[in-house]
């Protein structure tokens, strides 16, 4: 059995990390190079770094972190936020990432995923994925948010996922615009949804605020990995309680 992976996210903008609510009021978190380090040495499985800022000076600055946090850190590092071309994505992936991640550019140019698939491996395209719950007397389900989760796009998230797994996306960053930041449980609808729907792994991801909720979003969502910043951020929980606790649920993880 694949064992569950444990993700600290860090949001970084002008080189801080970084943490809101509902991808609002923003609060500094730390010093991206040293968060790493420091959850790499509590047995993170992986890394994820998002670029909030996205612009080509804050783009330098990432990939200076990138390049810093991978001479410390030896877990996969997957990067995203404003990558808009196979470009962009080289730069980040020759600083030192082993995936990267994209969400706009990939709503309106499609093709990138085909394109970064064939270039550097179908496992290197991770397709984040800002869904917004829609609540509505003719339609229910998520739309897709793009912008740092700032512009609903009326496209349905389900069909973007299958249609974006189909051309080359090798993983899924899922994340519930409506539960992000607020510690109050993922969405465990979207996110079994999806893990039933698709044969790439899904990173449940916005919500985190107890053990439990790590629990659910991996035995009740079906998700292949949790993502989460406050709770680790913030010094509420430490991966490795996050392990001990889960390892004793049931649940498949590395020691």
């Amino acid at each position: 059995m694949l064992t569950k992976r444990i993700i600290p996210c860090l949001d970084v903008t002008a080189g801080r990390v970084v943490k809101g609510t509902s991808f609002t009021n923003l609060r500094d978190a730390g010093d991206p190079v040293e968060q790493a380090a420091f959850y790499y040495q509590e047995g993170a499985d992986e890394l994820v770094f998002l670029d909030i800022g996205a612009t080509p000076e804050a783009r330098d600055t990432m990939v200076e972190v990138v390049r810093k946090v991978s001479k410390q850190v030896f877990v996969p590092l997957c990067v995203g936020g404003g990558l808009r071309s196979i470009s962009d994505m080289r730069r980040m992936l020759l600083a030192g990432a082993d995936k990267v991640s994209i969400n706009t550019a990939a709503v309106h140019k499609p093709e990138l995923l085909k394109e970064g698939a064939a270039i550097f491996g179908r496992q290197c395209m991770v397709l984040a994925v800002d869904a917004k719950r829609i609540r509505g007397k003719d339609k229910a389900g998520w739309e897709v948010c793009t912008h740092g989760g700032r512009r609903p796009t009326g496209i349905d998230a389900l069909e973007w996922i299958k249609q974006a797994v189909e051309m080359g996306a090798g993983e899924i960053l899922l994340t519930s615009w409506d539960a992000d930041g607020h510690q109050a449980g993922y969405d465990n609808e979207l996110n079994r949804a999806v893990s039933e729907m698709v044969n790439v792994p899904v990173i449940a991801s916005g919500g985190a605020g107890t053990l439990e909720h790590l629990y659910e979003a991996l035995a009740v969502g079906k998700a292949d990995a949790v993502l989460a910043a406050s709770i680790f951020h913030y010094r509420e929980y430490s991966i490795k309680q996050v392990k001990e606790y889960l390892a004793g649920r049931g649940i498949p993880i590395r020691s």
